[in-house]
């Protein structure tokens, strides 16, 4: 079975381990948001390509989801001593490795897709990864501060900020002008289901899709297209969707981000167990739907929701 699945950052990886403890058998093309992606200290990092590549082959910070396990931070802390910003991202001593090999391969002339085939090969995901784009695209965030409109970077808007603001407007720049990745279209054309994991709608699969062919590959590839819902009893599971979705007019609400999507786009839409009275609403929207518990609490329960997933796939196709 060759599986597509378009994956941001914490959530996307997450789910991904799982499925890959569902479908061990599958081959599985993930898709990366780079939407997210900034230059710092005069480097190129990727946070949703690392977090799954790091997820995937064993390095993470499980407690906090992004980052390496046993971190160390002394070249930030010398970087502050010298009064170089921004410090209020933490690049960590071996997380700067990765960034250094990246982009110094960028340098050199390599594409991100080849630059990220490059590092994978340490880290042996499992999975083949491809950037969404060899392009550069930076989603960038409208906020009022001190009275003043201004447009900021997502990770500012997230980690500086902690979202703390609401959200304005949220724009891929970049996006319009870009293209597929190498190997983006041709996967999405060969794959035999394409899943949304419970990623960011907006930030995360919603700048993958903004990618222009992208949208249009996956609704003309004719197999099933399933997601599962990041929205669980009217809240986010973890980040801060629900600021993302007002942003661009749409409830916190398990039905409306399926609406989001729609049925043009999306075949099939699980809910969490506590959200089974939206079922009969995304159905009603064209989406097959199905409530089943969402949350990713041990590599046992994301399986079953991988497998749950691809159940409904089945289902549809049939």
């Amino acid at each position: 079975m060759r599986i597509v699945v378009l994956a941001g950052g914490i959530g996307g990886a997450r789910f991904l381990r799982g499925l890959k403890a569902a479908a061990p058998d599958a081959d599985i093309t993930v898709i990366g948001n780079t939407g997210d992606d900034i230059h710092l200290f005069g480097l190129k990092v990727c946070p949703d390509l690392d977090t799954v590549m790091y997820t995937l082959g064993g390095g993470i910070n499980e407690e906090q989801g992004w980052g390496r396990t046993d971190e160390t931070f002394q070249v930030k802390d010398e970087l502050k001593a010298y009064g170089v910003g921004p410090d209020w991202f933490g690049l960590g001593d071996r997380d700067f490795a990765t960034h250094i090999v990246r982009t110094q391969m960028l340098g050199a002339g390599y594409p991100l897709s080849a630059v990220t085939e490059a590092l994978c090969e340490r880290w042996q995901p499992g999975v083949r990864l491809l950037p969404m784009t060899d392009d550069r695209v930076e989603t960038h965030v409208a906020v009022d501060l001190d009275g003043e409109r201004r447009a900021v970077h997502f990770q500012e808007y997230w980690v500086r900020l902690r979202a703390s603001v609401d959200a304005l407007a949220v724009v891929p720049v970049g996006a319009e002008q870009s293209k597929p990745a190498p190997g983006v279209l041709e996967a999405l054309a060969e794959a035999d289901v394409v899943l949304f994991p419970p990623s960011n709608p907006v930030v995360s699969i919603g700048t993958i899709l903004a990618v222009p062919g992208i949208r249009e590959a996956i609704a003309e590839a004719g197999v099933p297209v399933v997601g599962l819902s990041p929205i669980v009893g009217g809240a986010p599971v973890r980040g801060m969707a629900d600021k993302m979705l007002s942003a661009i007019g749409v409830e916190t609400a398990a039905a409306a981000v399926a609406e989001h999507y729609g049925s043009g786009l999306l075949d099939g839409w699980l809910v969490d167990s506590a959200d089974s009275g939206a079922v009969a609403e995304v159905e009603a929207a064209g989406i097959r739907c199905r409530a089943v518990p969402l949350m990713m609490t041990d590599l046992d329960a994301t399986a079953a929701m991988a497998r749950e997933a691809l159940a409904l796939a089945e289902e549809v196709r049939a």
